[in-house]
């Protein structure tokens, strides 16, 4: 009978108790490990849509209880404030790795990017484009207006040197 009245009380005290945790990941990844009041092996990983998260081991989290009996739990936030941009305001989105690649979706409208980029398919670029450091361009290169090179211009391997005849 007090077994029976034990395992009520226990059970209500959970069901009692709060609706998220807070826990540091012990095992990352799509099926996470998270330390909150004990540890809570396996947890599903849940992230907006369209996007797809893993908690890294060691990551500060939110656990989140819900279904029959709040027994079922998921991992759904990370801490992030230690990412986050010194000059970032509100309504700006910052996403980022921990090797260091990032878009950051700035109020102002520009966009910037971290890291290496690869385009798969066709890229429309509308407006001014700088690029600091070295392009290389694979393929068919179709160039429409002015072309403007300040420095030099090398062709298959030979500097190249404008025909002065005539002039």
């Amino acid at each position: 009978m007090w077994l029976s009245k034990a395992l009520t009380l226990q059970r209500a005290a959970e069901q009692e108790g709060t609706a998220a945790d807070m826990g540091v990941t012990t095992i990352g990844g799509g099926s996470a490990s998270v330390m909150t009041r004990g540890e809570q092996r396996d947890l599903e990983v849940f992230a907006p849509g369209g996007l797809i998260w893993q908690p890294r081991a060691g990551d500060t989290v939110l656990v989140v209880k819900g279904g029959v009996g709040c027994q079922e739990r998921c991992v759904v936030a990370a801490e992030t404030s230690a990412a986050t941009p010194v000059d970032m305001k509100p309504g700006e989105l910052f996403l980022y790795a921990c090797n260091g690649a990032s878009v950051f979706l700035r109020g102002d409208g520009t966009i910037a990017v971290e890291g290496d980029v690869s385009l798969k398919g066709d890229a429309d670029v509308e407006g001014n484009v700088s690029i600091v450091g070295n392009l290389e361009v694979r393929g068919n290169v179709k160039l429409q207006g002015a072309v403007e090179i300040s420095g030099s211009l090398t062709i298959n391997g030979e500097p190249y040197r404008p025909c002065r005849c005539g002039m």
